[in-house]
């Protein structure tokens, strides 16, 4: 089959091209702006590239997959529909052409998808199971966000996001879990959603499309989605973290160490990561296990193997007695729990914790976050951010006095430099690029001496 997809340098969709190739199909595809490190990938993988959406670049093709950033008006995808060419989204095509026949594991949830279907993957491999997988991500456990997989086991990040502008269903409608993981459920997306009962509507959906001899595996502590379950369910239902179900016990401060009990059965994790919010979705990666097979002292042996995610409380580097980290957090929630892992395992032995945030998700831009952002942010000792052109609401005025708000990234680094004292922990916050704030601010440490 020849293949073209459009948008095909985003994570998603640039994962799918190299899953398609993978299967024997020939892919080419085109974007907006071609640039690495997935341009790269998928140049390395033999699938030709193509600039912008000129619709006399189009090469002919059997299908054309359009990636949800598209949108009318777009030249490509006004020639494909003028023409009545054969297209469907990413998610479709890939429910279609390779999951249906797969033993699917999909992680769904608000926060901790990429991490927790990270973790699942590395617990299947551990295992010996060879999954293929696809992930929103860099997981630093393997060398690709996607592959084929060896076996019928097949991990995905199940993302609630709309499928495409003709689809306004969540991806995961497409996917045709057997296990499913439900992390938790709060307000986001709202350039999607109108409100939380409308995200609500989508999972109560997902479970609708569940054989019974599926199993879903749910936060037994979040309101939402339990409130989700209680409007019906025909699968297996276990709630983790939960005495009768999976659940931590001897859980240290800084969440490095653990025990996952179920039962008579007990497994010690020691690893790397920090934050109570990544014992959870440990819990649901080992319960998620389980249902192929795992026991528990083999995701304990793998978790304690477990290289992260990149962007998830990623040291970028240290200079001038600095260490600088990088994460995805962009959700009260998210900033709050990774401030919190930060606070518990960086800061013991002293040194401040520096919050640095970049409102840049369409939910933040809109201003749906103001009035709780102020209080995920009360662990830093100090906080930056930035006032971009696209905020309409007041940055400042939002976190109050004790926050530094500047309209300029480069004013950030220098208000850090004037700042800084040995034992500093910097974590930059942003599911963006913040114009290269982590290494810039590391260049400018160098010079300190």
């Amino acid at each position: 089959m020849n293949i073209h997809i459009l948008g095909i340098c985003g994570t998603f969709m640039g994962s799918l091209a190299l899953l398609a190739r993978q299967l024997g199909h020939s892919v080419t595809g085109c974007d907006a702006n071609v640039y690495p490190p997935m341009s790269t990938q998928l140049e390395n993988a033999g699938i030709r590239l193509i600039e912008g959406y000129a619709p006399e670049n189009l090469p002919a093709a059997d299908i054309y997959i359009i990636g949800n950033a598209m949108s009318r008006g777009n030249p490509a995808v006004e020639y494909i529909l003028e023409q009545n060419l054969p297209f469907a989204s990413g998610p479709q095509w890939l429910g279609e052409h390779l999951l249906r026949d797969k033993w699917v594991l999909a992680v769904a949830g608000t926060h901790g998808k990429t991490t927790t279907a990270t973790m699942l993957t590395k617990i299947l491999d551990y295992a010996g199971m060879a999954p293929g997988f696809l992930i929103g991500g860099v997981p630093l456990d393997f060398s690709e966000s996607a592959r084929l997989g060896e076996t019928d086991f097949f991990v995905i990040e199940a993302d609630e996001y709309d499928t495409a502008f003709f689809d306004k269903r969540s991806k995961f409608l497409h996917y045709h879990a057997r296990t499913l993981v439900l992390n938790n459920l709060e307000y986001d997306h709202a350039d999607i959603f109108r409100d939380l009962e409308a995200i609500k509507a989508q999972f109560q959906h997902v479970i609708k499309t569940l054989p019974s001899s599926a199993r879903i595996l749910y936060n037994g502590d979040d309101a939402n989605i339990i409130d989700v379950m209680s409007r019906g369910c025909w699968s297996e239902c276990e709630a983790i973290d939960t005495a009768d179900h999976l659940h931590a016990e001897d859980v240290s401060s800084d969440g490095s160490h653990f025990a996952l009990v179920l039962g008579d059965e007990r497994a010690e994790v020691t690893w790397d990561m920090s934050g109570q919010h990544n014992v959870l979705n440990a819990l649901h990666a080992a319960a998620a296990a389980r249902h192929v097979g795992v026991t528990l002292d083999v995701s304990a042996q793998a978790l304690s193997e477990f290289g992260g995610v990149k962007r998830r409380m990623e040291l970028r580097g240290s200079a001038a007695g600095v260490s600088v980290y990088d994460d995805f957090a962009h959700h009260p929630t998210a900033i709050a729990t990774t401030l919190q892992g930060a606070k518990n395992k960086l800061c013991v032995n002293g040194g401040r914790l520096i919050a640095v945030l970049e409102p840049r998700s369409n939910t933040m831009k809109m201003g749906c976050h103001q009035q709780t952002l102020r209080a995920a942010l009360d662990l830093a000792d100090n906080i930056y951010a930035l006032q971009s052109p696209g905020i309409t609401w007041k940055v400042q005025q939002s976190l109050g006095e004790r926050a530094h708000v500047f309209d300029n990234v480069q004013h950030i680094i220098d208000a850090i430099i004037a700042d800084r004292r040995d034992g500093d922990h910097v974590v930059i916050m942003s599911n963006g690029g913040f114009e290269a704030i982590h290494q810039r601010l590391l260049d400018a440490l160098a010079t300190q001496g």
